[in-house]
């Protein structure tokens, strides 16, 4: 059995995030998108990127559809980060969400978030056990 390597994003994807992060700093975007700045864990600089926020029994979520992704990395290792649009923006610790429990998150994030779903590695109409599979390929952290 071959060794998994984790997925990356795309080239494309850092140019298209640079005009949705100025777009999202106007508040200019679909309703979901939000920006969140973490840390980072060499400088410290805060990092800035678009993430969907998915709202499920009153709780906030945000899904990465890359596990290897720096933002993830430097999540991990805040634990805090700043979320927001436009002018108004949140100071929220993050709460990763262990593979097990993510499943509903992913379902509802493959539901509602149609410009996420690429990202997945799951279909949107996928059975539970699919979910669970993908799940492992992608962070779920809470907001709180």
């Amino acid at each position: 059995m071959a060794a998994y390597t984790p997925r990356r994003p795309p080239g494309w994807l850092k140019h298209a995030n640079r005009i949705n992060v100025a777009l999202l700093r106007r508040g200019i975007g679909p309703g979901s998108q939000r920006l969140l700045s973490v840390p980072g864990r060499t400088t410290g600089m805060r990092r800035t990127t678009p993430v969907a926020v998915v709202a499920i029994d009153r709780e906030r979520c945000i899904v990465a559809g890359y596990e290897a992704s720096d933002w993830v990395k430097n999540a991990r290792s805040a634990g805090w980060a700043l979320i927001g649009r436009g002018k108004t923006n949140e100071r929220v610790r993050l709460t990763e969400i262990s593979p097990d429990h993510s499943v509903l998150v992913l379902r509802e994030f493959a539901r509602k978030v149609r410009g996420g779903r690429s990202f997945l590695t799951v279909r949107a109409n996928a059975s539970d056990a699919e979910f669970a599979e993908a799940s492992t390929h992608h962070p779920v952290f809470r907001l709180n």
